[in-house]
């Protein structure tokens, strides 16, 4: 799915600009909200090399993806909050980078990162603009790795493809935010999260690759207090 980020969040500046939020109600203690969403996923990869017989600084990329999210939260007290995440899995490109950056494509991988955040949310419940931050628990999950032609040939040329598989991991995110209400039940927010993930790749001919990816996530969303 292609999405403009830039447009999402122009549209949901104008549509709060519209709105009065003189009467505005942000979450409080026992009260559930739903939002939906879009995240564009951005890992910040630091890439090991593959190990021999590959070529020195064999190294590899990973592009960004954005998807549409659904999140739900619970009001615990009026300033502390836990929300949970439901999306479609993020589809993302692998491509070399080091010695052999411009050989394209080298795969493809989805990953399904599940959070479940505790926050804390600063001011009041009836504050018109309420920042929050949060911690949570983050685990990374990876699923339908496909190597292409360029992946075989750099790795087992003239031999049979070359797969691989990336160890799933459990890891931690920090996040940072703004909600802005529009009135006593509608309300857009962005939310900035950042989670701490290496893991380790394992291809088929017995090499092996150390990633550092440390996504960065922005998510704006429209959302609804029940």
């Amino acid at each position: 799915m292609k999405v403009r980020f830039n447009s999402v969040v122009k549209t949901l500046v104008a549509a709060s600009a519209l709105v009065c939020a003189a009467s505005a109600s942000a979450q409080s203690a026992g009260q559930w909200t739903a939002k939906f969403g879009f995240n564009q996923l951005t890992p910040k990869v630091e890439s090991g090399d593959i190990s021999a017989p590959a070529l020195p600084f064999t190294k590899a990329d990973v592009e960004r993806d954005i998807q549409p999210v659904v999140i739900i939260a619970y009001g615990l007290t009026d300033n502390i909050s836990l929300e949970g995440a439901l999306g479609t899995p993020y589809k993302h490109v692998i491509k070399g980078a080091g010695s052999i950056a411009g050989t394209g494509e080298l795969g493809t991988v989805e990953a399904l990162p599940p959070t479940l955040f505790a926050q804390y949310r600063f001011f009041s419940p009836t504050a018109t603009f309420r920042p929050f931050v949060g911690i949570g628990a983050t685990y990374a999950y990876f699923m339908k790795e496909t190597g292409s032609g360029k992946l075989t040939a750099l790795t087992n040329p003239g031999g049979a493809p070359t797969t691989f598989n990336i160890d799933n991991k459990f890891t931690y995110t920090a996040q940072v935010g703004v909600a802005m209400n529009i009135n006593e039940r509608w309300f857009t927010d962005v939310t900035v999260n950042k989670s701490r993930l290496r893991t380790d790749v394992h291809f088929s001919t017995g090499q092996n690759q150390h990633m550092k990816l440390d996504p960065v996530a922005v998510v704006v969303a429209v959302g609804y207090k029940f």
